[in-house]
């Protein structure tokens, strides 16, 4: 079975605002802020390359920051995800 791909929402529907150790999301189909910490943001900084499944998600991130576990790494992207897909800042294609 395929990993499944994410693409997050770009341009004018949301506006990130970071803010000392959280960062501020607010989505404007939903109208709702969200308040996120480490590792949201570069989730979908990462994301922001284009689309991707958690493994090219996972070799992004690897570029910039020391994963240490990257089984561990992996699995808390994929749960971040899944977070992010319920709040309608990422769409799985």
């Amino acid at each position: 079975m395929a990993e499944s791909r994410y693409r997050a929402e770009q341009g004018a529907e949301i506006i990130v605002q970071p803010l000392d150790d959280v960062t501020l999301i607010y989505h404007r189909r939903s109208g709702q802020t969200h308040i996120v910490v480490s590792p949201v943001p570069e989730i979908l900084a990462a994301l922001a390359e284009g689309e991707a499944d958690v493994p090219a998600i996972l070799t992004r991130l690897a570029r910039d920051y020391d994963l240490d576990d990257p089984g561990e790494a992996r699995a808390g992207i994929a749960a971040h995800l899944d977070e992010l897909v319920s709040l309608g800042l990422v769409t799985r294609i």
